[in-house]
């Protein structure tokens, strides 16, 4: 064989080989995608058959993209109700926020439950407000109505260690308070007037959905926190039970087929950790394409560490944060 005849041979097999490892990875990524919708990815083959969705908020509450997308799947999906499962603290106010309005959207077209198992505490007890029902266990944390923000105070760490900040501001209010300079009456007061309005969104959401007059609203929006049974005489929640107590009503009230199967929407189901992209990233990996596969995964990453910045609806932060 000549040298010309042997470069044209090894181009062909060359060629070959590229083919037939594009093939792989179309195949494989067919199968890693197909995979994830078999367990709870696909719209279609899922959410066809009618059922009630159920949805943990769980943990500190940030509004995150994940949950969001969650609520708002059960929102077009074939679910006739949601029933939503409340252990949390608290998180951001924003965050709180972004729950309601997803849930009260939900609401508009289809029963809403909330069950409180555990802790529905601040931002929590948000989530569980924009639901038509509360249900909780005797001895679960409801409540802690208010707002809360807290920065550190290191001025007399760095006067012992002889340290001191210097900055300049465009004025005396920038990035105030900061926790290296003392806080003045003038900061002080912007940022009560900034806890004051959300405090007094906060209790215009409780008044409104649990129908308290100025003096029931006074008795529960104070910061305190409830036990379940409290809550009950307090109005905070409707009824003291589990999901089995939540579901009988959305039967007998809501007229919610009893042999409905309840799919719970998860967070870490295949196609919730593995999207379009990712999915395609891991066969890419998988088939020999790294560049592929370092190309699907930044495009396909949103994954974020949960940052708290702003304002905390939030009980017991210290041990949340």
């Amino acid at each position: 064989m000549s040298e010309s005849d042997y470069f044209v041979e090894r181009r062909k097999l060359k060629r070959s080989r590229g083919i037939w490892r594009a093939m792989a990875f179309i195949a494989l990524a067919g199968t890693v995608v197909a995979g994830g919708f078999a367990l709870g990815g696909a719209p279609a083959l899922r959410d066809g058959r009618a059922h009630v969705a159920r949805i943990e908020i769980s943990g500190t509450i940030t509004g995150d993209k994940k949950t969001l997308d969650l609520i708002k799947r059960a929102e077009r999906d074939n679910a006739k109700a949601l029933l939503l499962v409340v252990n949390s603290p608290g998180g951001t106010v924003s965050g709180s926020e972004a729950i309601y309005d997803a849930v009260r959207s939900v609401a508009a077209k289809k029963p809403t439950v909330a069950v409180v198992d555990g802790t529905a505490a601040s931002g929590g007890y948000i989530a569980a407000i924009a639901t038509d029902r509360i249900v909780a266990r005797e001895t679960a944390i409801v409540g802690s109505i208010g707002v809360l923000f807290q920065y550190p105070n290191v001025v007399k760490l760095l006067d012992t260690l002889g340290i001191r900040m210097e900055g300049v501001k465009s004025s005396p209010l920038k990035a105030a308070p900061n926790p290296f300079e003392p806080m003045t009456p003038e900061s002080k007061a912007a940022l009560e007037a900034v806890i004051g309005d959300t405090f007094d969104w906060f209790k215009r959401l409780v008044r409104e959905r649990r129908g308290y007059d100025d003096a029931g609203l006074a008795r529960v929006a104070d910061g305190r926190v409830f036990s379940g049974r409290q809550g009950l005489e307090l109005r905070l929640v409707d009824a003291v039970g589990d999901e089995r107590a939540a579901l009988e009503w959305l039967r007998a009230d809501k007229k919610i087929d009893r042999d409905l199967p309840v799919n719970t929407y998860k967070r870490d189901d295949t196609a919730e950790r593995l999207g379009l992209a990712e999915a395609l990233a891991f066969a890419a990996d998988l088939s020999g394409f790294t560049r592929a596969g370092d190309a699907f995964r930044r495009a396909g990453s949103s994954d974020r560490e949960p940052v708290l910045d702003g304002l905390l609806a939030l009980w017991h932060p210290a041990a949340h944060n």
